[in-house]
């Protein structure tokens, strides 16, 4: 009688039913795994606690996040403030050893040159002889001095200018 009102046999139907039948069936085997995985996380979760020790250890952590965030804020406020003093620290060196007068050897002479981040400083130059030590300072502002260099000082000055271009 159905045949006759749909036009398809039963034969169809009952097996269309059937494999609908599977299809569902797959289905709730799948979520029933799914289900006991899900069951299983949970009770590993919950083992051997209730929500008062729940709680407490959800609280503990949410002390512990509190305390590293704030840890943190300070970090960045005191590496901020390192690098603002660093700005004015002498970084920057040049070295120059020579033998002043040509008479004693050894190269007991020096220049060197002592620069900020932005090339301000001061080169020191130590002339030694047999009668003494002769030392001279002359400042230098961004990377030039008012007074005229020698040339062991200028080498000095290039040398702690190029300081960071080596690294």
């Amino acid at each position: 009688m159905i045949e006759y009102y749909l036009g398809i046999e039963s034969d169809y139907i009952l097996l269309s039913l059937a494999g609908v039948t599977i299809l569902l069936f797959i289905i709730l085997l799948i979520n029933a795994v799914q289900m006991h995985k899900l069951k299983k996380k949970y009770k590993m979760f919950m083992d051997g606690k209730n929500a008062k020790t729940l709680e407490e250890s959800i609280m503990s952590r949410m002390d512990q996040i509190d305390y590293l965030i704030s840890s943190n804020q300070k970090n960045e406020k005191d590496i901020a403030m390192i690098y603002k003093k660093m700005k004015n620290a002498f970084q920057k060196v040049g070295l120059v050893k020579y033998d002043a007068f040509h008479e004693m050897g050894g190269k007991l002479s020096f220049s060197l040159a002592l620069l900020n981040e932005v090339n301000d400083g001061f080169i020191i130059n130590a002339m030694h002889s047999r009668e003494g030590c002769y030392t001279y300072i002359k400042e230098i502002i961004d990377g030039n001095s008012v007074i005229a260099l020698a040339e062991e000082e200028k080498e000095a000055l290039n040398m702690a200018m190029s300081y960071y271009s080596k690294e």
